[in-house]
């Protein structure tokens, strides 16, 4: 297994918010700030990595019929600590996310990365799966969050950016904004992920060559 392949095919290749279009709800909710969208971002990201090394180790003790069941336990369970965390070291990101911290619980990526990867892989492959698909999501979290707050408010992480004062447009930290920045980012990613076509090979570094006689080129031609 390639494990590093595991870890980097969640930050762009199959970015879990940009391309597979899960975890919508913050991603559209709690991105109207950067701080915000890295708060959001990085817990998830340690629900991510710790329930997915939890089911990966108990992959064959859970009976198939209650595995549902099982891994929502092990994820609240974790949810439950970021959130004690959150609310003790950083109180401002735990009044901002809100019931958005809770519904970690239940979001689709944790829940889907339980199913698709950490009940069938070993630990250590589960808990880079986690950290990838964590990067990833936080990424774009805080990707929308930089140009919502950005263009809406004109700050960034609430520092105040000079020649943006009186430019600001407020429709970015409203919803519609969130669907907009959301499209343009997606956009962006499927460019720069769009593979480039094959390279032409000719004649010179064709190992049949010889036999061919150029008749492949005269073909194309």
């Amino acid at each position: 297994m390639n494990y590093g392949k595991e870890f980097t095919k969640g930050i762009l290749k199959e970015n879990p918010t940009l391309v597979g279009l899960l975890g919508m709800c913050p991603t559209l909710a709690v991105t109207t700030a950067a701080f915000n969208g890295i708060g959001m971002g990085l817990s998830t990201m340690f629900v991510l990595i710790c329930s997915n090394i939890v089911i990966s180790l108990l992959r064959k003790v859970i009976p198939e019929q209650v595995k549902l069941p099982c891994y929502i336990v092990i994820i609240a369970s974790f949810v439950t600590v970021i959130q004690f965390l959150v609310h003790g070291f950083v109180p401002a990101l735990y009044t901002s996310l809100g019931a958005f911290l809770e519904l970690i619980t239940v979001n689709c990526i944790i829940l889907g990365r339980a199913e698709m990867f950490a009940s069938k892989n070993n630990v250590l492959a589960s808990a880079l799966d986690g950290a990838g698909m964590g990067l990833g999501f936080t990424l774009a979290l805080f990707l929308m969050g930089s140009v919502r707050e950005i263009l809406g408010s004109g700050t960034w992480f609430g520092l105040t950016i000079p020649g943006m004062v009186g430019h600001t447009m407020s429709l970015f930290v409203m919803p519609a904004g969130g669907f907009l920045v959301l499209g343009f980012v997606i956009a962006v990613v499927c460019a720069l992920s769009k593979k480039n076509p094959p390279k032409k090979i000719g004649c010179a570094s064709c190992p049949n060559a010889a036999a061919c006689h150029a008749k492949c080129e005269e073909a194309d031609a």
